[in-house]
């Protein structure tokens, strides 16, 4: 399955909730994931252009719809996705 990597920020609205009630969001994305046929392979919270790095496997179709719903719901904004192949994957491409 391809994989891919996604970075985006949190709403301030978003990052309000967090200090309030924080938790372990991991599970949740995990979940919404497999929901389109993908897994989860990391999550990540960053320091810098981006406040979290989100990297995945899964159909093309199934990435495409999660980030979608995610963005959708309002909490995070300027999410950008990035297919990701591996140095072996390249040089044989």
């Amino acid at each position: 399955m391809p994989t891919f990597i996604t970075q985006g920020r949190y709403t301030p609205d978003a990052v309000r909730g967090m200090l309030q009630n924080p938790e372990d969001r991991a599970q949740a994305i995990a979940e919404l994931f497999e929901q389109s046929g993908g897994k989860l392979i990391g999550y990540y919270m960053t320091f810098g252009d981006h406040d979290f790095v989100v990297i995945s496997e899964g159909p093309l179709e199934g990435v495409a719809v999660s980030t979608v719903v995610v963005e959708a719901m309002g909490e995070v904004t300027d999410l950008q996705t990035s297919l990701a192949i591996s140095s072996t994957e390249m040089k044989d491409a």
